[in-house]
């Protein structure tokens, strides 16, 4: 398991303020960190392809004054390490990027403590003036750019029982149901009754506030529902 190391505030070799670019394409972080240089001129911008090169930056010379960071890195979804990052470092400001057209991938990053969110299709002026408003204090939450439906990115999310306000048990039944199983096939999966997978059932979908499984199917469109022990 990463983990941060204890915040510096020393600038050890770099005398310049900086921000950093972590995308786990170089080229593309690359090609962000000139756009924000040519931008503003006083920042070193260094690009960065894991969160463990980002941590080492940090551990050499200090919080960035912005940290630009895609959501989606090459070992998975980073948002449970950037909702670290706010509440470890909330006097340096993070930016997210993605592209990623789920609509709700704005509201995710704003709850986690993103200061904005520009989606990857923007073009580089809106990325730069994003930026520039993060760095005086202000937020930068744009609408994606329409996209048909070749075009679209969407990935599935990561969603806990615990997470959905369900218990373990509900978990391991909601997992199933989403799968299409009766609540027959269910109870002989868990080994349980078919009466108490009724029960659950009952209480799984008034919990996620829908009436029936379609409607919770629907409802959880975009996000997949792991074991609760599983991060």
């Amino acid at each position: 398991m990463l983990r941060f190391p204890i915040r510096s505030t020393t600038f050890m070799s770099n005398p310049r303020p900086y921000a950093i670019i972590l995308d786990d394409h170089p080229l593309v972080g690359r090609g962000m960190a000139q756009y924000l240089e040519s931008v503003r001129p006083e920042l070193s911008v260094r690009a960065v392809t894991t969160w463990q090169e980002t941590l080492e930056l940090v551990q050499v010379h200090g919080c960035p004054l912005v940290l630009v960071a895609d959501l989606w890195l090459a070992d998975g979804n980073c948002l449970p390490l950037l909702t670290k990052w706010h509440f470890d470092h909330p006097e340096a400001p993070w930016l997210a990027i993605s592209a990623d057209d789920d609509p709700a991938t704005s509201q995710r990053v704003r709850t986690a403590g993103a200061q904005g969110f520009v989606h990857k299709q923007a073009s580089p002026e809106t990325f730069g003036r994003a930026v520039l408003t993060v760095l005086d204090g202000g937020q930068w939450f744009e609408a994606g750019p329409a996209l048909g439906p070749k075009d679209s990115v969407r990935r599935e999310w990561k969603v806990t029982a615990a997470e959905l306000g369900l218990t373990s048990r509900q978990g391991d039944i909601l997992i199933l149901l989403l799968k299409g199983l009766s609540n027959k096939r269910i109870a002989l999966t868990l080994d349980i009754t078919e009466s108490t997978v009724k029960e659950h059932v009952t209480a799984i979908l008034e919990r996620l506030r829908v009436r029936t499984r379609v409607e919770a199917i629907m409802a959880l469109q975009g996000r997949r529902v792991v074991p609760s022990e599983i991060t």
